[in-house]
């Protein structure tokens, strides 16, 4: 799955823990972690956040577009 690494590497990326990104989203870190791991989907309301917090458009962090940039 595209986005499992996405929401990942964007992590990473931006030199974050999971926990960090828990804090974030108003979840727990072991929720966080079966989210990157693909053990459970990310409800959308937490996709929206993390579009949000990255600044990048839903449709890269789904997979659609390779465009990292928000529009």
């Amino acid at each position: 799955m595209t986005y499992i690494k996405r929401i990942r590497d964007l992590r990473e990326d931006h030199d974050k823990t999971q926990q960090q990104i828990a804090d974030v989203l108003g979840t727990s870190q072991t929720m966080y972690a079966r989210y990157e791991r693909g053990a459970n989907e990310m409800p959308i309301h937490h996709l929206i956040t993390l579009c949000k917090y990255y600044n990048v458009s839903a449709d890269y962090i789904l997979g659609l577009s390779t465009d990292y940039n928000k529009k």
